[in-house]
């Protein structure tokens, strides 16, 4: 993982829920790339049109509710999404995403600072936020492991290279 994830941001505003990031009526696909196609379906249908490698997510409270299902946070990692910044993310949809590898920060009022379209970046191990103005922010660091596990690629990866090393 990179020490600084950049890109172009996306704002979203409050209570994106998982029908929204990926609607339920295609959850009877299975590819990754199949489930990619509808990414923020739900409130942007054209998103993957204007979405690129490292593109950042960011959004106001409670970001990812609603159900369960890996879908949400699978469509938004295989789209090309680098990280997602949220002022808060439920709980379900936030260990999803880091067990898929995909970075999430929690930055109080950050929907207030960020503009659609701004080239934003983002110190991972610092939490710094900067625009080209400058330093916007700073989000809650990341632990030791939700870090070890981005690193890794995911939890999979993590537990598939434990497990090779005791053997």
């Amino acid at each position: 993982m990179k020490p600084i994830l950049m890109g172009k941001a996306f704002l979203f505003g409050n209570n994106i829920d998982t029908d929204q990031i990926y609607p339920g009526r295609f959850v009877e696909l299975t590819d990754a790339k199949d489930i990619a196609q509808y990414a923020m379906h739900g409130v942007d249908p054209e998103f993957i049109t204007k979405v690129r490698d490292g593109d950042i997510i960011v959004a106001g409270t409670n970001f990812g509710c609603g159900s369960s299902r890996e879908h949400a946070a699978i469509t938004l990692k295989e789209v090309g999404i680098g990280a997602i910044i949220a002022e808060s993310f439920a709980r379900i949809f936030y260990r999803n995403a880091i067990n898929l590898g995909l970075p999430l920060f929690i930055c109080p009022h950050i929907s207030t600072l960020i503009q659609h379209n701004d080239r934003v970046s983002i110190d991972v191990f610092t939490g710094v936020i900067s625009n080209a103005s400058g330093p916007l922010a700073k989000a809650e660091p990341l632990s030791e492991y939700v870090v070890h596990i981005l690193e890794s690629g995911g939890i999979k990866p993590l537990v598939k290279q434990q497990l090779e090393e005791r053997s």
